[in-house]
C-alpha cells in the first residue's frame, strides 16, 4: 500500500509523462494528448456523418443508439484519464471498448439492413478497428504498470 502522500489505497499512480508513439516522445498533459482520445472523436464526426444516411424511421432507434455508442467512446477515455486512480481509468477505458464494439456491431447491422453500402462505412470500421487495438493495448500497459507498482 501507498504512503500517505500517494493517491487512492495503491491502486497506482498514472501520472502526466511521456509516451513513445514510434520514434517520437508524446508529453501527454491531458487527455486531449491522448492519440487514442483523439482518434476516438474522428470517430464520433465519421458517426454523426453516417447516420444521416438512415431512414427517418430509425431516427430515434439505430441512430440515437449509435450516437450515444460513439459519444460514449471519447468520453469514457477522458473521465478515467481524470480519475485519481490506475484501476479506475482502466475501468473507464474498458467501458470506452464496450462502446466500440456495440457501435461496431450497430454499423454491421446498418450494412446488413442496406441503409448504406459498405464501402460509405469503410472509414468508421477502421476507426473502430484501430481505436479497439489501442484501447486493449493501453489497458493492457495499464494493468503491467498496477502489477509492477511497488505501491
Amino acid at each position: 500500500m501507498k504512503g500517505s502522500g500517494g493517491r487512492d489505497k495503491g491502486e497506482g499512480i498514472r501520472g502526466q509523462g511521456s509516451v513513445r508513439y514510434g520514434d517520437v516522445n508524446f508529453v501527454i498533459k491531458n487527455y486531449k494528448d491522448l492519440i487514442v482520445w483523439q482518434k476516438s472523436m474522428d470517430l464520433t464526426v465519421e458517426i454523426y456523418r453516417l447516420v444521416k444516411f438512415l431512414p427517418r424511421e430509425e431516427t430515434y432507434a439505430l441512430s440515437d443508439q449509435m450516437r450515444r455508442a460513439v459519444v460514449s467512446i471519447p468520453s469514457n477515455i477522458a473521465e478515467g484519464h481524470g480519475r485519481n486512480s490506475t484501476k479506475e481509468y482502466i475501468h473507464f477505458l474498458s467501458v470506452a471498448r464496450g462502446s466500440q464494439t456495440e457501435l461496431e456491431t450497430q454499423l454491421q447491422i446498418c450494412i446488413r439492413l442496406k441503409y448504406f453500402p459498405e464501402s460509405e462505412a469503410t472509414v468508421a470500421i477502421d476507426l473502430c478497428d484501430e481505436l479497439n487495438k489501442m484501447l486493449n493495448a493501453l489497458i493492457t500497459s495499464l494493468k503491467g504498470q498496477l502489477r509492477n507498482s511497488s505501491y
